[in-house]
């Protein structure tokens, strides 16, 4: 049996510091937030702090992820080209946006932070991967792809320029790039 010890969290307290670390982070960078920050503005002790996030990156990307699930609401059109269509263009949006573009400093970040990197992937694209499935699946149960579909290898050629674009090239990100894409990607995928 696994029995909790100590108080349950103060929501108010949680807030303010979820809060605390998403703004600080908008308004400077990932290596100018520190812990010290993070309870200053949000009026609480680091103790507070510490006790219920084991370090500054795990508190940041809570803080970050708490903000962003909001803009990233998973469609349901009834057809699996728009649902994508939607997933793929609101990511795209932001990930280009000012809160997105904490998304590429934690990758940059985590390039030597191991913790901060498992949180990303645990934490941001895992979900929006299995969002993906989820979305891709009900297209093959509704026939509208096949049921042969391998989604893993659909979700890295829907997504994946989304990332190399972001991350390598510079290049726009824009509605009309994701729907090219987006056509593109189900050309292919919806062959047999």
């Amino acid at each position: 049996m696994n029995i909790k010890r100590g108080r349950p969290r103060n929501a108010e307290a949680e807030k303010a510091i979820l809060t605390a670390s998403y703004d600080l982070l908008l308004e400077t960078s990932f290596g100018a937030v520190t812990v010290e920050k993070i309870a200053e503005r949000a009026q609480v002790s680091k103790a507070t702090i510490y006790k219920w996030w084991p370090n500054k990156a795990a508190v940041i990307m809570d803080g970050f992820l708490s903000a962003a699930a909001a803009r990233l609401p998973v469609p349901d059109t009834g057809f699996v080209f728009s649902d994508i269509l939607i997933h793929a263009t609101n990511l795209a949006r932001f990930l280009t946006s000012p809160e997105g573009n904490v998304i590429t400093e934690i990758i940059g970040e985590g390039q030597s932070d191991p913790g901060l990197a498992e949180a990303y992937r645990s934490r941001y694209v895992n979900p929006r991967r299995l969002e993906a499935r989820q979305l891709l699946e009900q297209g093959v149960q509704r026939k509208e792809l096949p049921e042969q579909l391998n989604i893993e290898l659909s979700i890295d050629l829907i997504y994946g320029p989304i990332f190399y674009r972001l991350l390598l090239t510079g290049e726009k990100l824009n509605d009309t790039f994701i729907k090219d894409l987006i056509t593109s990607a189900f050309e292919g995928i919806k062959s047999p």
